[in-house]
Formats: C-alpha cells, sequence, structure tokens
C-alpha cells in the first residue's frame, strides 16, 4: 500500500519523533522508499502500480503499455510512462524498478487510455493504439512504410496477427492530432495494405 511522509507522520503523530519513527521502520523493512516523501509497504508490488504515484500526471504506454496488451512479447525492464508539457525525459531509479516519463502532445493526452484499479492501487495505461502511437511519435521520422514496416515488424517484433485486430478508427483519429510524420505513414499503413 502507498503511503506519503504526511500521513505517516499524522500515524505517528502520538511519537516524540515521527520523522524517526518513519527512518526506523524503512530499516526495519516495513516501508521502502519510492522517492522523497512516498513509501511502499508491499516489496512484491507489481511495478506498474507505482508509476502514475511517482511523477505524473501520467499513464502507463510506450513498450511497457504494448507488453501489457500482448502485441509485443519482448521484456520490458523499464515502466515507461507518457507526460505532457514538461519538456524533458524524467527518469527514477527505485527499489521496485526504473521508471520513465516521455511528453506527448497535450491534445492527446487524455484519449484512449484505460483506468485499472486493483487491490487499493490506481493506474491509468494506454490501449493498445495509443501505445504504438506515443511509440511511433518519439521516434525519428522513418523514410517510408517499409522502413516502419520493419522496425514494427522486425525491431519491435509486433505480433502480426494483433497488429491487423487493431482498432484503425482509433488510429485513424489519433494520429492527426499528433502532427507527426511517423503517424500519418502508420495512418496510411493500416488504412491501406495487406501486412
Amino acid at each position: 500500500m502507498i503511503k506519503y511522509t504526511h500521513e505517516l507522520i499524522e500515524e505517528y503523530k502520538d511519537f516524540v519523533d515521527p520523522k524517526g519513527k518513519i527512518r526506523r521502520e524503512v530499516e526495519n523493512g516495513r516501508f521502502y522508499p519510492i522517492i522523497r516523501g512516498l513509501y511502499e509497504t508491499d516489496p512484491n508490488v507489481t511495478p506498474l502500480r507505482l508509476a502514475q504515484y511517482i511523477y505524473g500526471p501520467s499513464y502507463i504506454s510506450f513498450e511497457t503499455a504494448l507488453g501489457y496488451h500482448g502485441l509485443i512479447k519482448m521484456n520490458v525492464y523499464t515502466v515507461l510512462s507518457s507526460t505532457f508539457n514538461k519538456r524533458k525525459r524524467k527518469e527514477y531509479k527505485t527499489f521496485f524498478g526504473l521508471y520513465a516519463y516521455r511528453d506527448v502532445p497535450m491534445e492527446v493526452f487524455p484519449l484512449a487510455v484505460e483506468p485499472i484499479q486493483i487491490d487499493g492501487y490506481s493506474y491509468i495505461i494506454a490501449t493498445k493504439e495509443k501505445a504504438l502511437c506515443d511509440k511511433l511519435y518519439t521516434m525519428a521520422p522513418f523514410g517510408g512504410q517499409k522502413a516502419l514496416k520493419s522496425y514494427l515488424f522486425e525491431d519491435l517484433k509486433i505480433n502480426r496477427d494483433r497488429f491487423k485486430k487493431l482498432d484503425k478508427a482509433l488510429i485513424e483519429e489519433l494520429a492527426p492530432k499528433y502532427r507527426s510524420h511517423n503517424l500519418m505513414l502508420l495512418s496510411k499503413l493500416i488504412e491501406g495494405e495487406s501486412i
């Protein structure tokens, strides 16, 4: 369970030194520091559940969401999330793993995301279509559809059958909002050619 320093200080207000009590609880393995002012009580918590608490507003996206939705098989060792208007990439190394955050356009930030609530934790994750759009938005421009296909199916190793089942209407709705060459290529790829 997530705990904030101010909550713990309130919880330990009857102690002479509430902050000292928190330090001792960390040393005894009752609390695990995540970032300054934020602790977790469960050392085995699924790392996805913490991403939104570390830095926000944010939602889980990129390869992390693509793996979560089964579009790619690769193991993702960093929890990757989208933010907006932060203007720089942020990374946090924690007891629970590495968390990285990258900007997407503000116009697309609230679109095509799914809220998830599990065991008292809540987080937001991109749909597979949105995660793919976010990923391509952060890439250098591809020379054409052939280069894009090579990246999707050889580098990212996206499952072709699952790619064919993507919500084409959603991608066509999202793509222009990114104002990105890569997203225009993706939109043309899904509307036209057989994969």
